[in-house]
């Protein structure tokens, strides 16, 4: 095996989901695999709306299975776009789309020892209890190294401001700065 062949084995996994910490670990990741000469991979993780025993008990769901795939995977195109454009990564890419739950089916793709798995680490403050458990269940159970990358400052900034949208408060420069 020569050594392109070692390098070309080297990949970095991603979670995406469209979210701007999805996103945030996304560009984290394309950086990561630039710097490593691996392949990148952004995985989308989608369950039935109702989640998984809903559908199970629903017939009508098995005929929907296929739009729901279809759905993931255009979600999966956009969100590679609208980040990469027409330009790309820059790495060769390798976008899956899995049906699951997020944090073992990142686990399980991020398999290797070489990987390096990327997540985004949630929000902070009071909200941490209610979000971040798809980056806990990969930093306790991969085999691998994860990367849990911190939200954007930027996500403070906007879920104020929309906050105060939806209260129906004036925004000073102030609080848009």
């Amino acid at each position: 095996m020569s050594g392109d062949d070692a390098c070309a084995s080297v990949r970095v996994v991603v979670g995406v989901s469209g979210s701007l910490g999805s996103v945030t670990a996304l560009c984290r990741a394309a950086a990561e695999a630039r710097r490593r000469g691996a392949e990148l991979w952004p995985v989308l993780v989608w369950q039935p709306p109702d989640g998984e025993l809903a559908a199970r008990r629903s017939p009508a769901s098995v005929l929907l299975v296929d739009e729901w795939q279809r759905l993931a995977r255009q979600r999966l195109l956009d969100v590679l776009e609208e980040v990469f454009g027409a330009a790309g990564p820059g790495v060769p890419l390798h976008g899956l789309v899995v049906r699951g739950t997020p944090g073992l089916s990142l686990v399980d793709t991020a398999d290797r020892e070489d990987d390096v798995l990327v997540v985004g680490a949630g929000r902070r403050g009071w909200h941490r209890a209610l979000s971040g458990r798809v980056a806990r269940y990969c930093l306790s159970h991969a085999h691998c190294p994860v990367l849990a990358v911190p939200p954007s400052p930027l996500e403070a900034t906007l879920a104020s401001a929309h906050r105060r949208n939806s209260w129906h408060l004036p925004l000073g420069s102030r609080q848009l700065s």
